[in-house]
């Protein structure tokens, strides 16, 4: 055995050695890749926030437009909100100190499950650090090696990375498309278990899911869906309930994801559906038993968000509005957004080099909107990710499509 464990190390040696050979040292490595990445025009910076989000933010001590937050509703910098967190702080402090199967479960999380369930119309929740844990950690609690999970070909990075820590196997079918997906479920009719993933408005193409098709398809063939809502919840709908209110539809075949990092402008993932599912991952799911559970102040101000979406509909009223105004006008200005029905408005340009150039020129002009390249949307529809929110002022939407107009003439976007 130990003849056996110096064997396996001796060929790790000798393909870590030629796989480095050429460089001078492991450093001298991730320098060269990042030449790499430089010169195919996909290295990444951090530009820093110096301000509160909201329509008008600082950076390097300028004002910015920013029209690519997730703060759709503009509660990230709500008075409300930032007074419930506030007060949780008084009463709470700043930390819950464990986990909430040791000791860090406070009334708080109760309480902002017990909201949740009820705006999902739903039997349960659980609550996660993060949109992405939920992800990653709730489909590989629901699936294991026998097991199959069927993805959009659009989905979330976390989805993928959830289904490669499953270990189940993964089928993709294209985006939206019913037969493929179907023929993919016969094919896999056999599994114990066969979990289809969707999201409800994928995040970057701003495309609405075929929810009723796939829970047609999910009854026929008796699979469980993993709803990820967190670009629909506070916005779709006509509480803001998200994709299967949008649809009308009430299943418990339906587990859904969301976040409170997006319209709710607060932080934290979680998890709805049924008693017995929740139940399930509540003993289960890895991330959520072994990370210190959200402090006070956060779970606030997502409880407090819940309270303003449900009693204040013309935010969402006036953020329609708006999304309708500027896609008429970016068509009529000639530029493709793929006939997005969302909230989130992609504009396509198709080259790494050129959607860089664009976006730095809207940078130079005040207007903050980051370049969206490969691998984050698929080589060719390279784009910028255009969003606004429900307080941005007539004149913002003016001022950016006035600048828009100015890159057609100048040639920038062919």
């Amino acid at each position: 055995m130990l003849n056996s464990y110096f064997l396996s190390l001796y060929f790790i040696l000798v393909y870590v050695n030629n796989y480095l050979k050429g460089y001078d040292s492991i450093v001298n490595f991730f320098q060269e890749e990042i030449k790499k990445l430089k010169k195919k025009g996909l290295y990444r910076t951090l530009n820093v926030i110096e301000s509160a989000q909201g329509p008008i933010v600082k950076s390097g001590g300028r004002d910015f437009l920013l029209f690519s937050s997730n703060n759709y509703l503009g509660l990230a910098n709500h008075p409300e909100l930032k007074k419930a967190a506030k007060e949780a702080i008084d009463k709470y402090g700043v930390g819950t100190g464990a986990s909430r199967l040791i000791s860090g479960n406070m009334a708080l999380h109760k309480e902002l499950e017990d909201e949740i369930t009820k705006f999902k119309e739903t039997e349960a929740a659980l609550l996660f650090t993060s949109g992405y844990m939920v992800n990653v950690s709730v489909i590989s609690a629901l699936t294991d090696r026998d097991d199959v999970v069927i993805i959009d070909k659009l989905c979330h990075a976390s989805i993928v990375d959830g289904c490669r820590l499953s270990k189940a196997k993964l089928q993709i079918y294209p985006h939206n498309d019913i037969n493929a997906l179907e023929k993919i479920l016969k094919r896999n009719i056999n599994k114990i278990k066969k979990l289809i993933v969707t999201e409800g408005v994928f995040s970057m193409q701003g495309s609405i899911s075929s929810l009723p098709e796939i829970l047609f398809l999910a009854k026929k063939y008796k699979a469980l869906i993993l709803l990820d809502d967190a670009h629909a919840t506070g916005i779709l709908g006509n509480k803001g309930r998200g994709t299967c209110e949008y649809f009308d539809i009430k299943d418990e075949s339906i587990i859904q994801m969301g976040t409170f990092s997006k319209a709710l402008g607060s932080l934290g993932g979680f998890i709805a559906g049924s008693k017995s599912i929740i139940n399930y991952l509540r003993n289960k799911t890895r991330s959520f038993i072994y990370s210190t559970a959200l402090p006070p102040a956060v779970l606030a101000t997502s409880i407090k968000a819940l309270e303003i979406i449900k009693n204040n509909p013309e935010l969402r009223g006036e953020l329609w509005k708006k999304v309708g105004c500027l896609k008429n006008k970016l068509k009529e200005l000639g530029y493709n957004i793929l006939n997005s029905p969302s909230q989130i408005i992609p504009i396509i340009i198709g080259d790494n080099e050129k959607v860089l150039k664009f976006s730095k020129f809207l940078y130079e002009k005040g207007i903050f909107i980051p370049a969206i390249r490969t691998p984050t949307v698929s080589k060719g529809t390279e784009r910028l990710r255009v969003t606004i929110m429900s307080n941005h002022k007539e004149d913002d939407l003016n001022y950016l499509l006035n600048v828009l107009s100015d890159l057609k003439r100048v040639g920038l976007v062919l």
